[in-house]
C-alpha cells in the first residue's frame, strides 16, 4: 500500500475479499488512477473519519455503505465483541473460535446483503490474496437465479443434487471454483460474477456441491432423511423426484372452532384450518405444508404438498377478533375473550348462528363433560297481585325449556352448570347472575316465583334488559314526574312551588300503595313544607274516620323549634304536643288528642315503651341519618313503634358509607334489602371496596322508587348566585415556625414508628397530629391560650369583615372548632361590635337566631358547624365565611345552605379560608380525590379518615 495523494486523480472501489476467520468481507477503499485513466498500485483502506480529502468522490449511497461497513471491519468487530481493548492478532489467536464465529457471522452477512442490495452501478473487485483492492472486477447478475432439487431414488440409495437455471440456461457451477459468499440468502461468485436467488436459499444447501457432483443416502437411513431434510425442502423449494410421489394439492378449506372447556375458569377456543383431511393450526403461518406417507407394502414414499391460503384463514381469524375474542397462545392457535368477566361459552352461544353462517364448524376437545352449544334464552313475564307479583319464567337452552326456578339454586350459588336431560351440561350465562341473583334472593318459593310489591325497582331493572310482559299499574312509582296533582289541604298556607308539588303527590302514591318513603331532597329545598302539607291533609281527610290519626315526628333537639315555627306558617291548624321536657305525658292515651307528636332521638330511647303501645298514623323521621347505625339504640327503639305510614327525611342519607342507607330503607320498607349481614356482603363491600358499579346500579334500582332526590341545581333555578372562593392567608414568620416544629414531631412519630403496624393507636395518633396542626393554622392561641403571637389568617378575617360590615352586609362564621369562635368572640367584645353567638353549649339558640335575624346591628353571626349545620334558616346573610376546611365537603356545603337556600333574594358570597402551604391546602385537594362514593346512590361523599392511606398521610404530613 502507497500513499495516495488526493490532489491526483482517484476513485473509490470496494473490494470483496476473504478474511482468513471472519470469511467474506466487503471493503471501501481509495485507489490512485494512472495518467491514462487505469488503476494504480497506490490505495488506501477508508472510515467515515478518514474520508477526509476525499469527499469529492463519494455520493450519498456512498457514505452509507461505507458506515454499514464500518460496522464489520476486524477492529470494530473486536471492540463490540470483547470488553478488553485487544490486538487483532491476540483476539484472533487467543480468544476467537467457532462458538464466536456462528453468532458473530450472521450479523456480518446482514450488512453484506445491505450493502450489495445498493452496491449495483458502483466499481466492484475482488481482491487479490496480498489485499490489491482492485485486482479482479466483479458483476452482479441482472436476473435472479432459479434453483432446482433432484432426488433420485433407486433400490440402492437416494441421490440428491441441485441445478441452477439463469436466464433460461443451466448454470453449471460444480467443479468452476465457485464460492458461497453469503449463507443467508445465498450469494454465489463463479467466474467473477456474484448470483443470487429468486428464493431464500440458505449458501449451506450449495457448498456440498462446489466440489461434489451429489449426495447419496442409503436405505438403511432414508426413512428419517425424508422426514426431516426432504420434507423442509419440497415445502420451500421447487423439487423434482423420482423414485418417490410429490402430490400438490390445493382444498377448499373448511375453518374449525374447538371448544376446551375447562370448569374451573380458562376455557378457551382453538382455531384450526382443515384442507381435506389435513388440519393446520392458526397459529402456524407456512404457506405450504408437507406431510409424508410410507406404503411398506409397495415400498413407496408419497410428499403430500398442500397449499394453504394464509389471506383467507386471516380473514377468519380477523372476523372472531371483531367478535371480541384475542389470542392468547399464537403457536397453539387459542383464543380467549377480551373481558375478562365473560364465558367464552356463552360467546359461543350468543354468535353460533353467523359463525356457521361464516362457515365455521364448531366442535368440542374430548372431555367427561358434554356442553351444550345452542341458543339460550330467558322467557320471563309478572302478574300483579295485591301485595306481590307472580313470576312465571322459563329458560331454553337450545331445544330445551327448563322452569327458571329450578335453577334458583345454581344462580344463588354460582353454579354455572346445568345437567340437561339427555345428560349434556347447559352453561347458565354469566349476565343471569348478576341480573337475577337478587330476584332469588328476595322472592319467595312458593307455587313458583312471587316478590312483595316493594320489589317493583328490581322488576323494573329486569325489565329493562328482559323481553317482560306484565301490567305496571305502579310504574308510576318509578317516573313520579307524572304521578297526578293531589289537591292541597283547604287549610295549609302557602303554595307549593311545582317540584314541591311532586315531593307532595308522591307523599301520596306511597301512601295509597303502603309504601315507607325517603325524602332525600337537597338542604334548603322545603322538606319540611312538603311534610307539613301531607300532615294537615291527612287531619282534613281523617276527621270523621275512625282510624290512626295522630303521626309522631321524630327529630334531633336542634330542630324543634324550626317545626314548630314552619308549622304555626303553613299549617297552623295542626294540634302538636312537643313531647320533651321532664313534664312530658306519661300515658299514651293523652296523644290521641294531637295530630301531631314531636319528640326526639333521645327522648324515643328513654320512652321507647310508652311510645311502642300507641299505634300512629305516621312515623316521620328528620335527619334520619341518625338511625344510620343498626346496633343503635335509636334505631332498635324506632323499630318497636307502631304506625300505618312510614316516612324519612334527610338530605344525606348516605353519610360516611353505602351501609348509612340499610337501617333507613328497613324502617320505611323492612326487608327491601334483605338482612343487614347479607347488605353487607352483597352491596357495601364490593361498591366500596371493589368500586362494583353493577352492584351499584342495582342498589339504585331496588331503592329508586322509595327515595326522591332533588337538588338545587334541578329544581330552583331561581336562586340567586352563589360566588365561592377561597382566601390564602399568609403565616408570620413565628406561627411558620411553631407550625413545623409540630408538624416534623407527629411525622417523624408516625412515619418513623407507628405508621406500618395500621393500627388503631396510629389513627387516633394521626387525627391528634393533624388536628394540632388545623388548629395552629387557624391561630397559635388555640393550643395555648398564653401564647402572644399574631395569625395570618385572623388578621385576613378581621381585615374583610371591617370592609364588610362598614356596608350594611350581614355574614356567617363558621368554624368546627369552638375555640376559634372564642377567639373572634373575645375580639368582637373587646372593639364593642355586636354579634350572635351559637354553639353545642348555647341554651337559647331562638334568642341567638332572632337576635341576628331581626337586628340591624347585628351582623355578625358566630356559629359552630356542628351546632349549626342543619335547622337554620339564615336568609338575612349574603356573606358566608368557612374559617376552616373540614374533612367532609358535605358539611361545609350544608353550612352554605343555611344562608343559600329558598327565600334568599341576594347574592351569596363564599368565603373559604386557607392558611398557605398548611395541611389546610392539602385536605383541599384530598378532597377533589376521595369524592368516589357512589353518586349513583344518593349523591354523598365518603369517609375521609378511614380512606386514607399510606401515600395520602405523608402527603399530609409532606
Amino acid at each position: 500500500m502507497q500513499q495516495v495523494d488526493s490532489k491526483l486523480p482517484f476513485k473509490l472501489v470496494y473490494a470483496l475479499g476473504e478474511h482468513p476467520y471472519l470469511g467474506f468481507l466487503i471493503e471501501p477503499h481509495i485507489v490512485q488512477l494512472n495518467p491514462n485513466g487505469s488503476y494504480s498500485l497506490s490505495y488506501k483502506r477508508i472510515f467515515t473519519n478518514t474520508i477526509g480529502d476525499f469527499a469529492p468522490a463519494l455520493d450519498e449511497t456512498d457514505y452509507a455503505l461505507i458506515k454499514q461497513l464500518d460496522e464489520i471491519e476486524q477492529t470494530s468487530i473486536i471492540k463490540r465483541y470483547n470488553k478488553k481493548a485487544m490486538r487483532p492478532i491476540d483476539f484472533f489467536g487467543k480468544i476467537f473460535d467457532q462458538k464466536i464465529y456462528d453468532y458473530i457471522r450472521p450479523k456480518i452477512e446482514q450488512r453484506i446483503l445491505a450493502v450489495l442490495s445498493h452496491i449495483v452501478g458502483k466499481p466492484l473487485f475482488l481482491m487479490s490474496k496480498d489485499g490489491y483492492p482492485a485486482d479482479q472486477e466483479l458483476h452482479i447478475a441482472t436476473e435472479p437465479t432459479s434453483i432446482l432439487f433432484h432426488f433420485r431414488r433407486n433400490e440402492n440409495e437416494t441421490r440428491y443434487f441441485p441445478t441452477l437455471k439463469y436466464k433460461g440456461h443451466r448454470l453449471d457451477f460444480m467443479y468452476k471454483g465457485a464460492q458461497v459468499v453469503v449463507n443467508q440468502q445465498a450469494w454465489l461468485l463463479l467466474e467473477n460474477t456474484l448470483y443470487h436467488f429468486d428464493q431464500d436459499i440458505d449458501g449451506k444447501k450449495l457448498s456440498p456441491f462446489l466440489q461434489k457432483r451429489y449426495i447419496a443416502v442409503p436405505r438403511a437411513t432414508e426413512r428419517k432423511y425424508f422426514e426431516t431434510f426432504v420434507s423442509g425442502l419440497i415445502e420451500r423449494y421447487h423439487v423434482y423426484a423420482e423414485g418417490f410421489d410429490i402430490k400438490t394439492y390445493k382444498e377448499e378449506a373448511t375453518p374449525l372452532l374447538k371448544l376446551f372447556y375447562v370448569p374451573s375458569g380458562g376455557s378457551f377456543i382453538q382455531l384450526s384450518f382443515a384442507y381435506g383431511t389435513y388440519e393446520f393450526s392458526a397459529g402456524t403461518d407456512h404457506p405450504i405444508t408437507v406431510r409424508l406417507d410410507y406404503n411398506e407394502g409397495i415400498d413407496h414414499y408419497t410428499f403430500h404438498r398442500i397449499k394453504r391460503a394464509l389471506h383467507w384463514e386471516q380473514q377468519k381469524a380477523s372476523f372472531l377478533e371483531t367478535l371480541g375474542l384475542r389470542k392468547k397462545d399464537a403457536l397453539f392457535g387459542s383464543y380467549v375473550l377480551d373481558a375478562d368477566r365473560a364465558s367464552i361459552v356463552d360467546w359461543l352461544n350468543m354468535h353460533q348462528e353467523r359463525l356457521l353462517d361464516q362457515g365455521f364448524l364448531i366442535t368440542q376437545a374430548k372431555g367427561e363433560k358434554r356442553i351444550l352449544i345452542g341458543k339460550t334464552s330467558l322467557d320471563i313475564t309478572f302478574e300483579e297481585g295485591n301485595d306481590w307479583f307472580d313470576i312465571q319464567a322459563v329458560a331454553n337452552f337450545g331445544p330445551y325449556a327448563i322452569p327458571f326456578v329450578d335453577l334458583r339454586e345454581h344462580i344463588l350459588n354460582r353454579n354455572r352448570e346445568f345437567m340437561l336431560p339427555n345428560g349434556e351440561i347447559a352453561i347458565i350465562p354469566e349476565e343471569w347472575f348478576a341480573q337475577y341473583e337478587h330476584l332469588f334472593q328476595f322472592a319467595t318459593k312458593k307455587d313458583g316465583l312471587k316478590l312483595s310489591k316493594t320489589h317493583i325497582g328490581l322488576l323494573y331493572e329486569i325489565s329493562e334488559h328482559s323481553a317482560v310482559s306484565f301490567h305496571r299499574k305502579l310504574e308510576q312509582l318509578l317516573n313520579f314526574e307524572h304521578i297526578g296533582d293531589a289537591p292541597l289541604p283547604n287549610a295549609f298556607r302557602g303554595q307549593l312551588r311545582p317540584y314541591q308539588q311532586a315531593g307532595y303527590n308522591w307523599f301520596h302514591f306511597l301512601q295509597t300503595y303502603k309504601f315507607g318513603g325517603c325524602l332525600a331532597d337537597d338542604m334548603g329545598l322545603g322538606k319540611t313544607v312538603q311534610t307539613l302539607a301531607l300532615l294537615q291533609q291527612q287531619k282534613e281527610a281523617l276527621k270523621d274516620s275512625e282510624l290512626a290519626k295522630t303521626s309522631l315526628l321524630i327529630l334531633p333537639t336542634s330542630l324543634i323549634y324550626n317545626w314548630q315555627r314552619e308549622a304555626e306558617r303553613f299549617a297552623p291548624q295542626l294540634r302538636i304536643l312537643v313531647h320533651t321536657g321532664n313534664n312530658r305525658l306519661k300515658d299514651a292515651f293523652g296523644f290521641s288528642h294531637f295530630d301531631l307528636v314531636i319528640t326526639t332521638y333521645g327522648i324515643v330511647r328513654s320512652d321507647d315503651n310508652l311510645l311502642a303501645s300507641f299505634f300512629f298514623n305516621y312515623i316521620i323521621l328528620d335527619e334520619s341519618q341518625h338511625i344510620k347505625n343498626p346496633s343503635s339504640k335509636s334505631f332498635k327503639a324506632i323499630k318497636t313503634l307502631k304506625s300505618k305510614h312510614k316516612l324519612a327525611l334527610s338530605g344525606t342519607p348516605v353519610e360516611n358509607s353505602v351501609a348509612d342507607i340499610w337501617s333507613q330503607m328497613h324502617f320505611a320498607n323492612p326487608g327491601l334489602l334483605g338482612s343487614y349481614s347479607y347488605f353487607q356482603k352483597e352491596f357495601v363491600t364490593p361498591i366500596e371496596k371493589k368500586k362494583d358499579e353493577i352492584k351499584a346500579n342495582r342498589l339504585q334500582a331496588i331503592i329508586k322508587p322509595f327515595i326522591l332526590r332533588r337538588t338545587k341545581d334541578q329544581v330552583a333555578k331561581e336562586l340567586p348566585p352563589k360566588t365561592e372562593q377561597t382566601i390564602y392567608c399568609e403565616m408570620p414568620e413565628e406561627q411558620l415556625e411553631l407550625y413545623e416544629s409540630v408538624k416534623s414531631e407527629y411525622r417523624n412519630a408516625l412515619l418513623d414508628h407507628a405508621l406500618q403496624s395500621n393500627g388503631k393507636g396510629n389513627q387516633i395518633l394521626l387525627l391528634q397530629g393533624l388536628t394540632k396542626l388545623r388548629q395552629i393554622a387557624n391561630h397559635p392561641r388555640m393550643i395555648d391560650p398564653t401564647e402572644d403571637m399574631s395569625s395570618g389568617k385572623f388578621d385576613t378575617i378581621i381585615g374583610m369583615l371591617e370592609s364588610i360590615s362598614s356596608e350594611g352586609h350581614k355574614v356567617l362564621i363558621f368554624s368546627q372548632f369552638v375555640k376559634h369562635l372564642q377567639l373572634f368572640k373575645e375580639y368582637f367584645e373587646s372593639q364593642h361590635i355586636a354579634y350572635s353567638y351559637l354553639d353545642g353549649s348555647t341554651r337559647d339558640r331562638v334568642e341567638a337566631v332572632n337576635k341576628f335575624k331581626e337586628s340591624t346591628d347585628t351582623q355578625i353571626f358566630l356559629i359552630s358547624i356542628k351546632a349549626g349545620g342543619v335547622g337554620l334558616n339564615l336568609t338575612e346573610a349574603d356573606y358566608v365565611f368557612i374559617l376552616d376546611p373540614w374533612w367532609n365537603p358535605a358539611v361545609e356545603q350544608q353550612a352554605i345552605d343555611r344562608s343559600h337556600r329558598i327565600g334568599q333574594t341576594k347574592n351569596v358570597f363564599i368565603y373559604k379560608f386557607i392558611s398557605k402551604d398548611t395541611v389546610e391546602e392539602k385536605i383541599l385537594a384530598l378532597q377533589q380525590r376521595k369524592k368516589e362514593l357512589s353518586t349513583a346512590l344518593i349523591r354523598t361523599e365518603e369517609s375521609f379518615i378511614k380512606s386514607l392511606s399510606s401515600e395520602d398521610i405523608q402527603e399530609l404530613l409532606r
